[in-house]
């Protein structure tokens, strides 16, 4: 299948998938800007990766990219938002992670859609420290 199919296909059902690949997407890109940015020991590149990958830092994140998301990707939000998954939070609070997993389907949606500018654009404004 495709990745336009697939897209298709996760657009119409439950959003869950698309923050399941959107977080390994994301992470991989964290991993390697921590790794671009200094020369440091595998317990540092750890510490700086979970900083950006946790859930309290992605709900700030979704929160600054709010007001440049186009109508198709808030729709993505909303319904990732209101998406029940089967598990909570360890180190966050419902909230936190409910916005998390809908930044998480909307990189995953971009990925999919082959979005690489506007990915590209998202995944960095990810990245910045308030």
């Amino acid at each position: 299948m495709e990745k336009q199919q697939l897209l298709q296909k996760l657009c119409l059902t439950n959003l869950l998938p698309l923050a399941f690949l959107g977080d390994s997407v994301h992470t991989t890109f964290v991993r390697e800007k921590i790794l671009q940015s200094a020369e440091n020991k595998m317990t540092n590149y750890h510490t700086a990766a979970s900083y950006f990958c946790k859930a309290s830092s992605q709900s700030k994140a979704l929160e600054r990219l709010q007001p440049l998301l186009n109508d198709q990707e808030k729709e993505i939000v909303r319904r990732a938002r209101n998406a029940h998954p089967k598990h909570s939070a360890k180190n966050a609070s419902g909230k936190d992670y409910i916005a998390a997993t809908a930044l998480e389907a909307l990189i995953g949606f971009l990925y999919l859609s082959k979005n690489t500018q506007r990915l590209e654009e998202f995944l960095e404004i990810s990245m910045q420290k308030e």
